[in-house]
C-alpha cells in the first residue's frame, strides 16, 4: 500500500503529479470542508507536504495523530510549529542549499538596481523624459562596504558575489563563523553604521522579528541601502517606510514584506526603492531542485527513517 500523504497548499504541478504517482496523495485545498475532513480522516495521514509560506501550525499537526514526517518546499521554517514536531517525534525536512545561488543573485541584483537606479532609469526612458532632462546621478557599488546580516549559506553566497566587485565585507550574527574570512561586527546597529549596503539573509521567526529596527535604519543613514531577501518580519516595516519617505535612508531593495502580498502604499511611488514579489528562489532551475528535494525527503524517510535535509532543531530522526 502507498503511504497516505496530505498536501497543505499548492506546490509545482510536476511535483504534485510525482507525489500522486508514488503516494496516496490528498490535497487539503480540494476539500470543501477542510476541518470536517481532518476530523474524519486526519488520523490516516503519515506524511505532510507543505511550503515555507504555508507551513504547518499546531492545529494542523494535532489534527494528524499518525503524522511521522513533514516535507516542506522552501528554506524558511518559521511557519512550522517545531515545538509540536519535537514533542511528537515528527521528522521535518526542507530544501536548503539548492536555492542559495539564485537568492544571492537576486539580492545582488536588487543592490545594483537600487544603487544605480536601473528600474528608475527604465521608467525614465519609457515615459519619454530623456530628450528633455538628464537622469539623476547614482551611487557606485564597486569598492563600497557591504554588511551581511546573517552569514549562513545564502549570506556567504552574497559575499562571494560582492568580492567580485571589490567590496569590503563584514557581517553579524549570533556568533562568528569559523574561517569566514570577513570581519565580524557584534551588533546589527554597529554593522549598519559601518556599511554602505546592508543585506539581510537571516532566518525568519520570533527570534529575528524586527531585528532590523528603527535604530539599525538610522545607523545605516541617508546614504545607506537596505536589501532584504530573508523574511519581511525581520525588518520593522513601519520604521522602514518612514525612513524611506523622509529620506533618512538612502534606498531599499525588497523581495519580502511583513504582510505579503500586501505592499505598503507609500513605497509604490518612491524611485529609491525596488520592489519584487518574493521571487528570489523563483527560477526554473531552483524550483525544480527544490521540488526534487521535497520528494527525496519523503522517499528517504519512508525508505530509511530519516529525511535527507532536516530542519535545524527538529526532532531526532529514526
Amino acid at each position: 500500500m502507498k503511504h497516505r500523504i496530505l498536501q497543505n497548499g499548492r506546490v509545482l504541478p510536476a511535483l504534485e503529479a510525482r507525489l500522486a504517482e508514488s503516494f496516496d496523495l490528498h490535497r487539503l485545498a480540494d476539500k470543501a470542508d477542510a476541518p470536517a475532513f481532518l476530523r474524519e480522516r486526519g488520523r490516516e495521514f503519515v506524511g505532510l507536504v507543505t511550503s515555507a509560506p504555508v507551513g504547518a501550525d499546531a492545529a494542523l499537526i494535532d489534527a494528524l495523530p499518525s503524522l511521522r514526517v513533514i516535507s516542506s518546499f522552501g528554506v524558511g521554517f518559521d511557519r512550522i510549529d517545531l515545538a509540536r514536531t519535537v514533542a511528537r517525534g515528527i521528522a521535518v525536512g526542507y530544501t536548503p542549499d539548492v536555492l542559495n545561488d539564485c537568492v544571492a543573485d537576486l539580492a545582488f541584483a536588487l543592490l545594483l538596481d537600487v544603487a544605480r537606479g536601473v528600474s528608475a532609469a527604465d521608467r525614465f526612458v519609457r515615459r519619454g523624459a530623456w530628450p528633455g532632462e538628464r537622469f539623476r546621478l547614482t551611487t557606485r557599488v564597486s569598492g563600497k562596504r557591504l554588511g551581511i546580516l546573517g552569514l549562513g549559506r545564502i549570506g556567504q553566497a552574497v559575499a562571494a558575489r560582492a568580492a567580485g566587485f571589490g567590496m569590503e565585507i563584514a557581517y553579524t550574527g549570533r556568533r562568528p563563523v569559523a574561517d569566514a574570512g570577513h570581519a565580524f561586527i557584534s551588533t546589527p546597529v554597529e554593522l549598519a553604521r559601518w556599511a554602505d549596503f546592508l543585506v539581510v539573509t537571516v532566518a525568519g521567526g520570533a527570534s529575528t522579528r524586527h531585528l532590523v529596527s528603527r535604530e539599525v535604519l538610522e545607523a545605516l543613514g541617508p546614504d545607506g541601502v537596505l536589501v532584504n531577501v530573508a523574511r519581511g518580519s525581520v525588518v520593522d516595516e513601519a520604521a522602514l517606510v518612514e525612513a524611506l519617505v523622509q529620506r533618512r535612508l538612502g534606498g531599499a531593495g525588497l523581495d519580502v514584506f511583513e504582510n505579503e502580498p500586501q505592499v505598503p502604499q507609500a513605497l509604490l511611488g518612491l524611485d529609491n526603492v525596488v520592489l519584487a514579489p518574493h521571487m528570489a528562489s523563483g527560477t526554473m532551475e531552483t524550483r525544480q531542485a527544490m521540488a526534487d528535494l521535497v520528494f527525496d525527503n519523503l522517499l528517504a524517510y519512508f525508505d530509511a527513517g530519516a529525511v535527507r535535509c532536516a530542519v535545524p532543531g527538529s526532532a531526532p530522526l529514526g
